[in-house]
């Protein structure tokens, strides 16, 4: 008969594999159709000329990369063997181009963010910086960055290890903790930190900005003249920020997790008792399951508070799609 202690450590484990093996099936479906619908809406002719329009599309693009090479291996683990835990080159490719591409998506966010708040300044000066060549050099700047900050996971990474949270991971201590900080902090923490400081200072400037339009109309006693912004740039600052308190909220955790791995590292795993070690697997698991959300809910975002515009968009979308599908039949 089993112990409370082993019933225990054998429920956590079915949980962790059930996480994988169905979640990691929903978050895929969704993601996948939801990210591929965000880059085929985006790239329509309206918002070819918006900057942050642009750096939405270039999000989604990464974020579905992310989802597949994530989420794929995730759910064959879940039903046969894994060959990214047994194949060096596999393993270091899948991590390379996983890391690399929410590092990528984050950066973006936290770049769009920023595009919002020079629209926001009451500064003409500033609000003329975000253009749509400055987004797209930004891209360009957060993909190089991104790929160096990650490429040390080429050497680190590798596959068939033993007593780690899975078997494709960081070969040797100092790998792991460079890896579990780069990302925690370079790729979430970071940018989080940064997306959350911008957005207040959006809000606030738009406070400003109706504060400076009421006095000027209460002066002048003129008819008013208040500068507004464009619905377009009103909607995808109201996606921007949704998107951003997802992101915080999703993504943190694993940053946590990554934190509490460095700091607790043990690779003898002596000091820790088998039902800990499962605990950890599962919130490893869980929180990691979490980051793919993030990466898989933008389109439903948009979809929600984008309001007529990107609704708008998205049906013009499906029409198109049902008439050409009724030509063929025709």
């Amino acid at each position: 008969m089993l112990s409370s202690n082993e019933t225990t450590i054998e429920v956590l484990h079915h949980a962790t594999i059930q996480f994988n093996r169905y979640l990691s099936i929903i978050i895929y479906l969704f993601g996948t159709v939801g990210n591929i619908l965000n880059v085929i809406i985006l790239s329509q002719k309206k918002f070819r000329s918006n900057s942050c329009a642009f750096i939405f599309l270039i999000s989604s693009i990464a974020s579905l990369i992310a989802i597949l090479s994530g989420l794929t291996n995730r759910m064959i683990a879940g039903w046969t063997v894994d060959l990214t835990f047994t194949i060096n080159w596999l393993c270091q490719l899948r991590a390379m181009v996983l890391f690399t591409s929410r590092t990528i998506v984050l950066w973006l966010i936290t770049l769009a963010t920023i595009d919002r708040w020079l629209l926001s300044c009451f500064n003409v000066r500033r609000q003329q910086m975000r253009t749509l060549k400055t987004a797209q050099q930004c891209t360009i700047i957060i993909i190089i960055f991104s790929i160096l900050l990650n490429a040390p996971i080429i050497y680190c990474y590798e596959a068939n290890l033993l007593e780690t949270p899975v078997q494709c991971y960081g070969k040797t201590a100092a790998c792991r903790i460079y890896t579990d900080i780069m990302y925690g902090c370079g790729s979430i923490l970071i940018p989080s930190l940064v997306m959350t400081s911008f957005s207040i200072m959006i809000i606030l400037n738009i406070r400003k900005t109706r504060r400076r339009i009421g006095i000027f109309n209460i002066s002048t006693n003129h008819v008013r003249r208040q500068r507004q912004t464009k619905k377009r740039d009103r909607r995808l600052l109201i996606m921007l920020l949704v998107q951003v308190t997802f992101i915080v909220v999703l993504t943190f955790p694993q940053a946590i997790q990554k934190l509490y791995a460095t700091i607790t590292l043990d690779f003898n795993s002596s000091s820790k008792s088998i039902l800990q070690i499962a605990i950890e697997d599962l919130i490893f698991n869980f929180v990691v399951l979490l980051t793919y959300l993030a990466n898989g809910l933008p389109f439903y975002i948009y979809t929600l508070s984008g309001g007529n515009v990107f609704r708008n968009a998205c049906w013009q979308l499906i029409r198109a799609f049902g008439q050409t599908i009724t030509c063929q039949n025709n």
